[in-house]
């Protein structure tokens, strides 16, 4: 599968040799040099690794990465900043106070050694890439978060997002790409039956687990033939949950 990386920053000389680099490690790589310029590259390429550097005006790449951290898509996306070099961040470059309030992987000031960036870059990807990333769909508040919390406590597994009805699904589907969603069959505005069967029909490679209290043999064969890849009722959940996901995969 290939890697899908997103580099903001201004500077030419940096972009276009990282770039390179990062491609001949066989990861596709977009570069965009303004604020506006990366939410376009976000919504369209979604990421899985940003490299956030230094973009004019100041400030916008931290306006940028707020955006981030709140956009759904790239929440949980690893984000490596690549400062200017100290003796030009009084004038460009990351703010000291910005600085204290990142969320990012990793901070790099240049001048560094683009082998050792593409190298922790490489390790992040590694490590993003690995993980089943499980979206979970229930009308239930409570229900979510008791699946999200048993999810999350395990290591190779990453909640990327929560629906709350079929449509809510099939939209979150579309743009945060999870491995496996988590699908309840009696939701609002869409039931999860025919959630399940959009979702199957356009995303090949997503499988969905039907978690439901309705487990009689008409839920379970409606579950089937809606391309579901497994059924568990929900009284079931703590022992058979975590081992689905797995096979899913």
């Amino acid at each position: 599968m290939t890697r899908r990386i997103l580099i903001v920053d201004d500077e030419r000389e940096f972009t276009a040799d990282l770039r390179a680099m990062l491609q001949e490690k066989g990861s596709d790589v977009s570069v965009t040099a303004t604020k506006t310029e990366a939410r376009e590259a976000v919504r369209r390429d979604k990421p899985q690794l940003i490299v956030l550097g230094s973009i004019r005006p100041r400030g916008d790449a931290f306006k940028l990465h707020q955006w981030l951290k709140r956009t759904a898509v790239t929440s949980t996306v690893p984000i490596v900043v690549v400062d200017v070099p100290h003796e030009k961040q009084l004038l460009h470059g990351w703010r000291r106070d910005e600085g204290m309030r990142l969320d990012a992987a990793d901070y790099f000031a240049r001048p560094l050694k683009l082998t050792v960036l593409v190298s922790f870059i490489e390790k992040m990807l590694d490590e993003a890439t690995r993980k089943i990333r499980v979206l979970v769909a229930d009308d239930h508040a409570v229900v979510r978060e008791g699946i999200c919390a048993l999810v999350n406590l395990q290591k190779d597994m990453l909640i990327v997002g929560e629906a709350v009805n079929g449509e809510d699904a099939i939209e979150k589907t579309d743009a945060l790409l999870p491995n496996v969603v988590l699908m309840d069959i009696a939701m609002p505005v869409l039931n999860g039956i025919e959630a399940m069967r959009r979702i199957t029909e356009r995303c090949k490679d997503v499988k969905v687990l039907v978690l439901s209290q309705y487990d009689d043999e008409g839920n379970i064969a409606a579950s089937r033939e809606a391309g579901a890849f497994d059924f568990i009722p929900k009284k079931s959940v703590s022992s058979q949950l975590l081992e689905a996901i797995r096979m899913a995969c």
